[in-house]
């Protein structure tokens, strides 16, 4: 069905720019310790948090875009280099860890900009015109229950791949969104070409 291949095609490159199993051992480190249901409202806080700003994005994306004067292409070509900066860095680096006060952890960095960064709302913009609002937002929203998926089961899936598995997996995931990143810039650069 091509609604299912639509959806597909745009669940992917969202999966691999939200990056959830990159993002685990950060969220591991700031609950570790914490009671249950601590960790529980932390994570619905991150997702609430990611849904609100990734679905304001879809929908204001456009308009700020026209009145700034930037166009689809320009924020192709200034992600694209955003995410490779941010891709070669996760791919050299040998901790994507930070430490927060757990309070401001879930809304502040794990929903933005960890769960929905630049990667993310580059990757919707880009996809809405190939594939609609409504596929990009089911696509959007699947990734998000994912993400949370693996938040809840944290543990329990670092447990089973292990600490240098999960590492070894963010690097991967981190190299897969260089390539996109790459993508991104060169269509990009082909559509402003195209255009003069």
């Amino acid at each position: 069905m091509p609604f299912l291949k639509h959806l597909f095609l745009a669940f992917i490159p969202i999966f691999v720019a939200m990056d959830a199993v990159g993002v685990l051992p950060i969220f591991i480190s700031f609950t570790e310790g914490s009671p249950p249901q601590q960790v529980r409202q932390m994570i619905w806080q991150s997702i609430g948090t990611a849904s609100l700003v990734s679905v304001a994005f879809i929908f204001l994306g456009q308009g700020i875009f026209s009145v700034l004067g930037i166009t689809v292409a320009d924020f192709q070509v200034a992600g694209g280099l955003l995410l490779l900066v941010i891709s070669i860095t996760d791919i050299i680096t040998s901790e994507k860890e930070r430490r927060m006060p757990l309070p401001s952890a879930g809304a502040v960095p794990l929903g933005v900009p960890l769960i929905v960064g630049p990667a993310v709302l580059t990757t919707l913009l880009i996809l809405i015109p190939i594939y609609s609002v409504a596929i990009t937002l089911v696509a959007l929203g699947l990734n998000l229950l994912l993400a949370a998926l693996f938040f809840l089961n944290a543990h329990r899936f670092t447990r089973l791949i292990g600490p240098t598995g999960t590492k070894a997996i963010s690097k991967v995931v981190s190299l897969l969104l260089a390539a996109i990143a790459v993508m991104m810039i060169r269509r990009g650069i082909v559509h402003i070409i195209s255009q003069m």
